[in-house]
């Protein structure tokens, strides 16, 4: 007969022993933990596995009741000591059921044991009775564990968790999870990685382990520094650790890990209890009852978004005119070193005006990765996550999707990194797929001119916010069309960390917005560098020297210097109607032409493939003004209310808002979706979307406004 040894812990009074009275035939045996003078108290039964057809003899050990896995009394020492003992097989949590989140804190830290654990809801009953219910099901999900209800009372579930001993017992190892905020995920995710590189060898699982030495385990650390890898992992943890501490905001491990248990169990219970009636009772609380409302919480949600586009769109428009004169001078400059000639050219109107077209933004980008990283540091984030989760199940989404979504927003480069948060592939995958949807920064110059041709001033901030929220919407259907027809297959549990409020620290802040300006800027001096070249030079190539001959006779004969300017801009534009990026433009009309786009507005599409930063500059010099131009010019304004209908328009931004993005957010979505096919995929998904929507807006359009 196989011999099973469980370790029954829990919380002071959540009904060890009226559990264990409840267990019928039971053998009762009591002695003294070796060593101390606390009690010990074991039970033995026999058990007959109708699946296995084998029989065990069950040893359950009840530990003494301890509120964490600390050393401040006698009891929670044996506790602690027997559990990092291998004197036992599984652990079996007993959960006082109309305590929820109280008792959790305490399965997270069996859960970070390693060992194999299951937890029984006991007092079921009562929690029912209080109007308490627990989704176990679920909550087994989210934590890996089986989660079985009993009592003792009504000796619910005895049966349950006798059958659920043997079938955790047979496992070869746990499956319990506990999932910690971003910043620790990040580095545990590190850690592992090279844990399996160097191939390890450990007797815990090397998430488990990585949680450990991110704690400072006084054993485990013991016992690594011994080996030999402990040369190599020692400045990685030391680098996680100072990670950690400047988004945690202390040094503290204790403190840090009891926040993230914390966090954990209220998201585990929001996630799976639900009371008829729960009052208030303290600060926190009363500001979820209105941050988490279920009709109050999405309302305020969006009037802050709505905020922080209107600061987006009127503050960051202050410096731009400085940052473009400063770009414009150093043009001039580059020119007056190396002359009007194609290396003068290249540097100036390639180079400097492409990466001065991007930098120009940067204040826009700063201060909307400002706002939310704001909302993020002071836990808001977390909570809107939450308060979105159903809606977002909708979708075929979960709540966590939310974060890399809202930071698309600002930049798609690290909205695609952020969605390594997603543990399962399926939904990290769809969440990739529609960042894309969410307007990043970059777009924004192409929203303010068109606003600004077709719109009032006044209204520009409306525009853009409902812009906006239209991607993010189109971004949610296409998420359901994905979760329908590509990536099928069953929701995983989600439990969004719920964090304390926390005042914004500005190390943190400072940290986080420069860090995303920095990622930003290194797309400027790279990709977008690079595509600015490849642009001038499509633009400048073939020459038509007997076109620019007889434009230079036209020049000279002229007086005026406007006429000479016109004529110049139309040369320009000449040119470049002729140039590869002409035919290309000319070549593409017909695909363009039942959606309302000349070639014009073609070739600016198909530059934006590069760097949606050059859509506007491309205008400019389509419509001979010069590439020397921003949306705030009022001759493009002009030209575009002249030459581009309305509808055309409207057919254009909802081009822009959904067209694939630019080559540097191509190729990280190409990494972190894991190879190439995707962005072929992706390609085609957006650039058909793309187009029917187009068309359909452009349709509505004449229809209402009788074109």
């Amino acid at each position: 007969m196989e011999k099973i040894i469980v370790a029954l812990a829990g919380q002071p009074n959540v009904g060890k022993s009226s559990l264990i009275n409840a267990i019928s035939n039971a053998k009762l045996k009591v002695g003294n933990f070796s060593g101390v003078t606390v009690d010990k108290t074991e039970v033995i039964f026999n058990l007959c596995d109708e699946v296995s057809c084998r029989d065990y003899e069950v040893h359950i050990i009840d530990l003494p009741g301890a509120y964490s896995l600390t050393e401040y009394t006698i009891e929670e020492k044996v506790t602690k000591s027997f559990l990092q003992s291998d004197e036992y097989d599984l652990i079996v949590n007993v959960v006082d059921s109309t305590n929820l989140q109280r008792n959790l804190l305490f399965t997270t830290q069996l859960l970070e044991t390693g060992k194999k654990v299951i937890v029984a809801l006991n007092m079921s009953d009562e929690a029912e009775k209080e109007g308490i219910e627990i989704d176990e099901k679920q909550l087994s999900a989210i934590l890996g564990v089986p989660c079985i209800k009993t009592s003792a009372n009504t000796k619910e579930g005895i049966e349950e968790l006798k059958h659920a001993i043997v079938e955790v017992y047979e496992k070869s190892e746990t499956t319990a999870k506990i999932i910690y905020s971003d910043p620790i995920e990040e580095e545990i995710a590190h850690i592992v990685a090279f844990l399996k590189e160097k191939n390890y060898k450990s007797n815990l699982p090397y998430r488990h382990l990585a949680v450990k030495l991110l704690q400072e385990d006084t054993d485990v650390y013991k016992k690594m520094h011994d080996e030999p890898i402990w040369i190599e992992l020692l400045p990685i943890i030391r680098e996680a650790l100072q990670h950690i501490y400047l988004h945690m905001g202390t040094k503290n491990l204790e403190e840090i890990f009891a926040d993230e248990h914390f966090a954990f169990a209220k998201g585990a219970k929001m996630e799976v209890m639900s009371v008829k009636s729960m009052r208030a009772k303290n600060l926190t609380q009363k500001i979820d009852n209105l941050l988490i409302n279920k009709w109050l919480g999405i309302p305020l949600f969006l009037f802050f978004m709505w905020t922080l586009f209107q600061l987006t769109f009127e503050l960051g428009s202050i410096p731009v005119d400085y940052i473009d004169a400063a770009f414009t001078w150093f043009g001039e400059q580059a020119k007056g070193i190396l002359g009007d000639g194609e290396l003068g050219s290249l540097v100036a109107d390639g180079m400097i005006a492409g990466v001065g077209a991007v930098i120009m933004f940067l204040p826009n980008i700063v201060i909307l990765f400002l706002g939310i990283a704001l909302l993020e540091t002071t836990g808001y984030m977390s909570r809107v996550a939450f308060l979105l989760d159903g809606f977002f199940h909708k979708f075929g989404l979960h709540g966590k999707s939310f974060i890399p979504l809202v930071t698309g927003f600002g930049c798609s480069v690290p909205a695609y990194m952020a969605a390594r948060t997603l543990k399962n592939e399926k939904d990290r995958l769809i969440t990739l797929f529609i960042i894309g949807f969410m307007s990043c920064g970059a777009r924004l110059p192409i929203y303010v001119l068109f606003a600004a041709a077709f719109f009032s001033e006044e209204k520009a901030g409306n525009i853009l916010f409902i812009i906006y929220i239209s991607g993010a919407i189109l971004g949610l259907i296409m998420a359901k069309v994905l979760k329908t027809f590509v990536f099928k297959g069953d929701d995983e549990p989600f439990v969004m960390e719920m964090p304390k409020y926390r005042m914004p620290s500005a190390k943190l802040i400072w940290h986080t917005v420069y860090g995303q300006a920095k990622s930003y800027l290194k797309k400027a001096g790279t990709f977008i560098l690079a595509a600015s070249i490849l642009v001038w030079f499509a633009s400048n190539y073939p020459k038509n020297l007997a076109l620019e001959a007889e434009y230079t006779a036209k020049i000279e004969q002229v007086q005026t210097s406007d006429e000479k300017q016109r004529l110049s801009n139309e040369l320009t534009a000449k040119l470049l109607e002729e140039s590869y990026l002409g035919k290309i433009g000319h070549l593409s009309e017909p695909f363009f032409a039942p959606l309302g786009f000349d070639w014009r507005m073609a070739v600016a599409l198909e530059t934006g493939l590069a760097a949606k930063e050059v859509v506007v500059s491309t205008l400019g010099v389509l419509y001979s003004l010069g590439n020397e131009v921003d949306e705030s010019n009022q001759g493009l304004v002009a030209q575009i209310q002249a030459n581009i209908p309305f509808a055309s328009a409207i057919a254009f931004i909802v081009f822009v808002m959904i067209y694939l993005p630019c080559l540097a957010a191509s190729m990280v979505f190409a990494r972190e979706a894991g190879g190439w096919k995707y962005l072929v995929y992706l390609f085609f998904m957006t650039t058909l979307s793309a187009w029917v929507l187009s068309f359909i807006a452009y349709r509505v359009t004449l229809i209402i406004t009788g074109g």
